[in-house]
């Protein structure tokens, strides 16, 4: 699958300002295609993940191609277990792509950017200036550090410093004389997280595949506590405050 063929010129579709609520938005796809137009791109995801929305984005937009850079191997693993046409998957960082200078119309970094050590964030943003075609875009939504689901979270994973590294490193990012970006829109939204139980949480967010968070049963007991009060019949519902940022390849 060729990842450096030609596509046609680059158009924003939405220019509308920052609210001053933030709308819930359950599929960051929506947002995203309201945002770019997608067809026929060239586009790259680092920190895909299992690629879901990888893979949903290529079933909207039959004649765009993704590759999918994952800096974890076991889920590298298992994404390679359901190939797709389209969708190339690569076994990297975001500070050092084993892909040619300027071949991508557009980057997402889905909640991915805190996860970049912030000894070598700046190099990703490089990185990324680097495969993007001029007139390109990078896509940056990260969580915001607030709300019930982060009150719990942060008994086993406060991400406080790492959330505030990564919107500091897009900072710098803008702000160098010699820049490739300039800066694009912004945006405040919420996403909707549903647990069916406390097991549930637990495997998703006490032991996820990339991380170990060193959970014993003392903290497991301290989470299961603040959790508790959050489930009802149907499950834990929470919503995740989320903040997104465009920057322009210049």
């Amino acid at each position: 699958m060729s990842i450096c063929t030609a596509s046609p010129n680059l158009s924003k579709i939405s220019r509308s300002s920052l609210g001053t609520q933030a709308p819930l938005i359950a599929d960051e796809l929506d947002l995203i295609d309201s945002l770019f137009d997608l067809s026929g791109r060239e586009l790259l995801e680092v920190g895909c993940g299992a690629a879901r929305l990888a893979r949903a984005l290529l079933e909207r937009h039959p004649d765009s191609r993704l590759t999918g850079l994952e800096v974890d191997a076991r889920q590298h693993e298992r994404n390679l277990q359901r190939p797709h046409p389209r969708l190339r998957l690569l076994l990297a960082g975001a500070e050092a792509m084993p892909l040619p200078d300027a071949c991508f119309d557009g980057v997402l970094m889905l909640k991915s950017l805190h996860h970049v050590p912030p000894a070598v964030m700046d190099r990703a943003l490089d990185e990324i200036a680097r495969v993007l075609r001029p007139g390109g875009w990078l896509h940056v939504s990260e969580p915001v550090y607030d709300g019930a689901l982060n009150e719990i979270v942060r008994l086993f994973n406060d991400e406080r410093d790492v959330r505030i590294a990564a919107q500091q490193a897009l900072d710098r990012a803008l702000a160098r004389p010699d820049s490739l970006w300039r800066a694009g829109e912004q945006r405040h939204f919420e996403m909707p997280v549903h647990f069916a139980d406390f097991a549930a949480f637990e495997r998703r967010m006490l032991h996820p595949s990339f991380a170990d968070h060193h959970v014993d049963a003392a903290l497991t007991e301290r989470v299961r506590v603040a959790y508790a009060p959050h489930q009802r019949a149907d499950g834990a519902s929470f919503t995740r405050p989320m903040h997104l940022r465009v920057l322009w390849r210049r």
